[in-house]
């Protein structure tokens, strides 16, 4: 019985380092290769090099895949929309569908070549942030991840009202105006678009409230404090809060809200309340 038992122990360990050594479908050896992390991630668009010519991507650039499988993202001026499916490492584009504005001619030129390289079957490959597509050709787009900017420590400038389901444009001469900045204290403060303030921010999952709001009292141009007033009215009280990469939304309960913007990474912001 002794005997048997050993032998059946070898037999086991005999099969163990078989699975150790096992060849993969591509003819090497070792342990499976793990996909790449393609989606939920936000890669800017570093450049394409098509035909052995390299084009440096425009600012704003960018994919985005979820996890349902549609791409989405801007090729320096349109943007598009995808269907994509995945298997490994080769991703497979198709049916995309762009807006058509009219650009620049540069970066029109980018947008063709990014647009070309950007379908069909393509073989990725992930190196820490940085990500390369490459097509049957041998053409490739260089890409590199951005993470989502954090809501306290960042400078936000607001960039849009929201009323309901409607999102509207700031009154002509406020853009780039208003900003906030929340404090990992619990504080919020910056400029209303004339006046600056300090308040209260009470975070708690995806709300914030706001409370004790205090500010200068200067008078400004009318569009300028009809932009104060939206804004204080969406800082009053419990709203809700979303972070999509860098981009903010507050909803106050009345459906009244706003939308702000982070700098991008390496750009220096304007700092609060000036």
């Amino acid at each position: 019985m002794r005997n048997r038992r050993k032998a059946v122990g070898a037999l086991a360990l005999l099969a163990l380092a078989a699975c150790g050594n096992e060849t993969n479908a591509d003819g090497g050896s070792g342990s499976v290769r793990t996909a790449p992390r393609l989606t939920g991630v936000h890669w800017n668009v570093d450049s394409v090099t098509a035909g052995g010519h390299t084009t440096v991507a425009p600012d704003g650039a960018h994919v985005v895949i979820g996890p349902e499988g549609r791409a989405t993202g801007s090729f320096g001026c349109n943007r598009f929309s995808a269907e994509t499916g995945t298997d490994g490492e080769t991703i497979t584009v198709r049916r995309a569908t762009t807006t058509q504005m009219g650009c620049e001619k540069d970066v029109q030129r980018f947008e063709t070549a990014l647009s070309r390289a950007f379908s069909g079957e393509l073989t990725a490959a992930v190196t820490g942030r940085n990500l390369t597509l490459t097509t049957r050709t041998g053409d490739t787009i260089a890409l590199t991840s951005e993470p989502p900017a954090p809501l306290t420590g960042t400078t936000w400038t607001v960039t849009s009202l929201v009323s309901g389901s409607t999102t509207s444009s700031l009154p002509a001469g406020t853009e780039k105006k208003a900003r906030l900045t929340f404090g990992k204290d619990g504080s919020v403060r910056g400029t209303l678009g004339c006046n600056h303030f300090r308040g209260a921010a009470t975070v708690t999952g995806s709300t914030i409230t706001f409370d004790r709001i205090d500010g200068t009292r200067m008078m400004c141009p009318d569009p300028r404090m009809k932009l104060e007033r939206a804004l204080l009215a969406v800082l009053d009280g419990r709203t809700a809060y979303r972070i999509d990469h860098r981009a903010l939304s507050l909803t106050a309960a009345n459906g009244e809200g706003l939308v702000a913007t982070a700098p991008a990474p390496g750009a220096t912001a304007q700092a609060p309340g000036r």
